[in-house]
């Protein structure tokens, strides 16, 4: 399977995938990384891979009712989810199905681009800095970010599963920490024509709710859903008490609290 297949999501595993991950995962982070871009009001903005508009939604506010705000992902199941969601406050929402390596905008159109952990997956990340680089206008702004590890939740939960379902299930779950290191990410931006290229840790404390059911709800809202669904009821019980028992250390009395970083790029192109 390619990567770029792995997140394809019908609708419904689309919702799933708002209610659990885009909350408890990917939501925390996604003020940091609009922050890293410092979208100013008025100014135009593109979230690239936006899934179902965490990061497009805070960006919208941003900007305002007179910036413009464009989310685009490859996955129609994401996008009917995101065109759902109630309107933030800002202007209205832009939402297209389309590809990192072909964007569907014109050149120097944007003034920001953003990226939440949807570069690991695209097949050609050269190319897909590249297009970043072409809709982006002069002194656009780029902030893109990837895990800079597994984690200690997607290690107890790949465990988990290489156990209890299989090496090919942990691995197509564990696929979206597959991530360039930090010399390779400078690397890539610089040849695709970005100055000021800077990557940095950025690293804060992740709660998620009882890990026994919190692991299963989470695994139903990705690629893996209908492995996991074929499993019978006792072995999708051991993956959610496995995963409450590796991760007992970070109780906090409701459910877990525990250490979580990223890699976030930041570039610019010369005005």
């Amino acid at each position: 399977m390619k990567m770029n297949d792995q997140w394809h999501l019908a609708r419904e595993a689309a919702e799933l995938y708002e209610r659990v991950v885009a909350r408890h995962i990917l939501g925390p982070w996604a003020p940091l990384l609009v922050d890293a871009a410092h979208p100013a009001g008025g100014e135009r903005v593109l979230d690239l891979a936006c899934g179902t508009g965490v990061v497009t939604r805070i960006a919208a506010q941003r900007v305002g009712l007179k910036g413009r705000v464009t989310g685009v992902d490859l996955n129609a199941g994401m996008i009917s989810v995101a065109r759902s969601l109630p309107a933030p406050g800002g202007p209205p929402i832009e939402w297209l199905e389309g590809s990192a390596l072909a964007i569907p905008l014109p050149d120097a159109s944007v003034d920001v681009v953003l990226c939440q952990q949807g570069f690991q997956f695209f097949p050609d990340k050269a190319l897909a800095l590249r297009e970043m680089r072409r809709v982006l206008d002069r002194g656009g702004r780029l902030a893109l970010s990837v895990w800079s590890g597994t984690g200690v939740y997607n290690s107890a939960l790949g465990k988990a599963l290489t156990r209890f379902a299989g090496e090919d299930t942990a691995a197509r779950f564990l696929a979206s920490r597959n991530v360039p290191e930090k010399n390779e990410l400078e690397r890539l931006a610089v040849a695709a024509g970005f100055s000021d290229v800077n990557v940095h840790i950025s690293r804060i404390n992740v709660h998620l709710p009882r890990l026994d059911r919190f692991a299963l709800e989470h695994l139903a809202g990705t690629p893996v859903a209908a492995a996991i669904a074929a499993l019978g009821p006792e072995s999708r019980e051991n993956i959610g008490a496995s995963v409450m028992r590796e991760l007992q250390r970070f109780n906090d009395g409701d459910g877990v609290t525990y250490p979580e970083e990223t890699h976030v790029v930041t570039a610019r192109v010369q005005s």
